[in-house]
């Protein structure tokens, strides 16, 4: 039995508010938690040691002046004052512990300002609200939604689930990304190398035979000469045109026409709305959930649809609620959504259980994402292989023909 057990790191507090950490052994976290209990102590954090992860964390405390507020930080934070706040602490004490319990340093002064508006006689939600760079309109509105409610407690571990599950969508979307940028980065290294380094040599033999060479390798002497020489313009007019797109971008037209134009694309436009349809009814379900009314909580969630045609076209759903409509309705007349999904959330209003069918709504469709990335990245990368090849294929053959054209050459 004992070869069973398993080492964990913990971080507690006792009944007079003091923050304890250390190791303790049990067969799993529950147990550990059931250990921490009986010696009187609250967890806060359980996870199994190891000595890396102590340097890690050793490394990353260290650092912590320099990094920015991350989603991890803000979800292990909700979890935190989520268990707390269950184990029969007020807001402010809570928020006291946690300030010694977070690990990094920006996120540590943004909890000491959320106490000291709180200990001001605020609530929670208003001192969450002066910092809108870390806690979104969404999540203060969902605060303020258990506040009202008496059950923040639920409202925050609701909370975190939520905001795990997304940033666990944006992982996957970026770690499956890593290769086929990785693939974008050495095929471009390579053409670049190959212009700027090898056809150049060409060049100096066909002059030294004063051959004429074949239209083909002209080109690539003509490209391979601009990259040497104006490589400094190249770069300062693509950065010109980064620049000016990004300011395009932030403005009202310009961010519709871009997000009109995403969902119009054959493969990515089907992926954005799959991936606004799963944020939505997430959000949607995870409000519903906490208690807050259908037609804040359709408000809410339009704010976390990122694009705008979209969310826009959300606004008609709205205001057909409004005058009384069922949300299946509009939502299956937006066309954004399949019959199944209509159905389901069509049962859900049926049945009074509409935040869950909307969940399970979510997790469908956070499963048909994965899928279409599977698949676009399983395609996209042999295409961006061949597409490689087929330029430096080009690059040697027309070199070559342009060596075997000189009539001075035995070939």
């Amino acid at each position: 039995m004992k070869n069973n057990l398993q080492a964990f790191a913990y971080k507690a507090t006792n009944h007079a508010g003091k923050v304890v950490s250390g190791t303790l052994e049990a067969s799993g976290t529950k147990e550990a938690v059931t250990m921490l209990q009986d010696m009187g102590y609250i967890p806060i954090r359980i996870s199994p040691a190891g000595g890396h992860r102590l340097l890690t964390a050793d490394l990353s405390q260290s650092l912590s002046f320099f990094k920015r507020v991350s989603t991890k930080d803000v979800v292990t934070f909700t979890e935190d004052l989520s268990t707390l706040l269950g184990a029969g602490l007020p807001v402010d004490r809570a928020l006291a512990i946690l300030i010694d319990v977070a690990e990094n340093g920006k996120f540590k002064d943004i909890i000491a300002d959320i106490l000291k508006t709180v200990q001001g006689g605020s609530y929670l939600s208003d001192a969450l609200g002066k910092h809108p760079r870390v806690f979104s309109t969404f999540y203060v509105n969902m605060v303020r939604a258990g506040e009202a409610g008496s059950v923040l407690e639920a409202v925050l571990s609701r909370l975190s689930i939520f905001l795990e599950n997304s940033q666990d969508l944006k992982d996957y979307i970026k770690a499956s990304m890593v290769y086929p940028l990785f693939l974008v980065f050495v095929s471009a290294l390579s053409i670049i190398v190959l212009l700027t380094f090898v056809v150049p040599k060409f060049s100096l033999i066909f002059l030294d035979m004063g051959q004429t060479v074949p239209a083909t390798a002209q080109f690539l002497l003509s490209v391979s000469n601009m990259l040497k020489h104006y490589w400094f313009v190249i770069l300062g007019g693509l950065g010109a045109i980064w620049y000016l797109f990004i300011r395009y971008k932030n403005t009202t037209s310009g961010r519709l026409k871009i997000d009109q134009y995403k969902v119009n694309l054959p493969v990515i436009g089907d992926f954005v709305k799959k991936a606004e349809v799963a944020r939505f009814t997430r959000a949607l379900g995870t409000l519903t959930e906490s208690g807050v009314p259908i037609l804040q909580a359709l408000k809410l969630g339009m704010d976390i649809v990122t694009n705008r045609v979209i969310a826009r076209s959300m606004m008609n759903v709205y205001d057909r609620v409004k005058e009384g409509e069922r949300l299946s309705k509009p939502l299956d007349d937006m066309g954004l959504f399949p019959p199944l999904a209509i159905q389901i959330i069509t049962v859900g209003e049926e049945t009074g259980k509409l935040d869950e069918m909307l969940l399970r709504v979510a997790d469908n469709y956070e499963k048909v994402v994965r899928n279409l990335i599977r698949r676009f990245i399983s395609l996209l990368e042999p295409a961006m292989i061949l597409t490689t090849g087929l330029i430096v294929g080009f690059i040697v053959i027309s070199m070559l023909m342009a060596i075997f054209s000189m009539n001075e050459m035995p070939f």
